[in-house]
């Protein structure tokens, strides 16, 4: 069972993913031992991961999200094999059974309804299908993007402690190279891999491996993913919101709610319903309350729709099976 201790590891990790143990002790007043014992508890029980892994926008790509209506009862084999592909990078059932929803990355240029259509498949479950661009990621207070542990957050003196140093990204992205690969199948497995670790598999000096991470990270190259599943920290109710704003208030709109304790996810996206915001609640009434507090009191929605998750299937750099995250590379 987690606690709040546990619940407070993962917040800061979210504030800084490769953050030492002993930093994190200082932050929460608990012991380095204890934190680096309930750390690997977290990840060897696949609740927690943290992943490192090439931002999108190095190789050109874009993220569409994608929409899939299914025939009840049919949809299972396909979202399972989407989930397995490795253009996908978030997939979900929702709807009572009848609806996929996923995050595909396709080039942004010429040839990309050709790609995209490729990759969406063409068979009898499938209803229809609907794609939009996800144009912006709204961003959310620091520490607080994709968290929803609100019950046992950090203070924001402590997430002031450990975001301090974090810097936006400076000058054009560094595109990897071939003698980056190892270097980087390692970050995809575990994100907080220790350099002297890095150093043992690519056969570097920990200075050529301390700085060449650097140069990625401070590019933008690089970007870490906190994985957690929100089910075992106490979050049963996931949603899926789609809401319709006027152009004028749409980044006011979608930045607000992305503050929302409430919220793991906010963007901008082309279509109809121009604000995508995944939401985490403990149960039904407290979702209920969400709607119509929080949500309800944001100036300028004027409709919106409502895909519950059913079942979670792949979610950023980890696949979900049995309730726990695995590296896609280990199926």
């Amino acid at each position: 069972m987690t606690d709040d201790l546990d619940r407070k590891i993962i917040h800061c990790l979210r504030c800084a993913p490769r953050v030492s143990f002993r930093r994190i002790s200082e932050v929460i007043g608990a012991s380095e031992q204890t934190v680096a014992r309930r750390y690997n508890a977290l990840r060897r029980d696949g609740l927690l991961r943290v992943v490192g892994r090439v931002s999108p926008a190095v190789h050109g790509q874009a993220e569409w999200v994608a929409r899939l209506r299914c025939r009840p009862g049919r949809v299972g084999p396909l979202a399972d094999s989407l989930a397995h592909r490795a253009e996908i990078t978030y997939a979900n059932i929702a709807s009572g059974g009848s609806e996929i929803i996923c995050i595909v990355r396709s080039p942004s240029g010429e040839q990309r309804d050709e790609m995209l259509l490729s990759r969406l498949p063409q068979v009898p479950p499938v209803l229809s299908v609907s794609v939009d661009l996800l144009v912006h990621s709204f961003s959310s207070a620091p520490g607080t993007a994709g968290w929803t542990g609100h019950e046992a957050s950090l203070t924001p003196e402590q997430v002031r402690q450990l975001t301090t140093e974090r810097t936006a990204p400076a000058g054009p992205a560094v595109v990897p190279t071939s003698e980056d690969a190892q270097f980087l199948t390692a970050l995809a497995d575990d994100g907080r891999v220790s350099q002297t670790r890095l150093a043992e598999l690519t056969g570097w000096s920990k200075p050529r491996v301390a700085r060449r991470l650097e140069a990625l990270e401070s590019a933008g190259t690089v970007t870490y993913i906190v994985d957690a599943l929100p089910e075992r920290l106490g979050y049963e109710l996931n949603a899926t919101l789609w809401i319709q704003v006027h152009l004028a208030d749409l980044h006011r709109v979608g930045e607000e709610i992305s503050r929302h304790d409430e919220c793991a996810f906010a963007g901008a996206m082309s279509g109809q319903h121009n604000i995508m915001a995944v939401v985490v609640a403990r149960n039904t009434p407290d979702f209920y309350r969400y709607l119509t507090g929080r949500l309800a009191r944001v100036d300028g929605i004027k409709g919106y729709e409502i895909s519950i998750r059913v079942r979670r299937l792949k979610q950023g750099a980890s696949l979900i099976r049995h309730g726990r995250l695995i590296n896609p590379a280990h199926v």
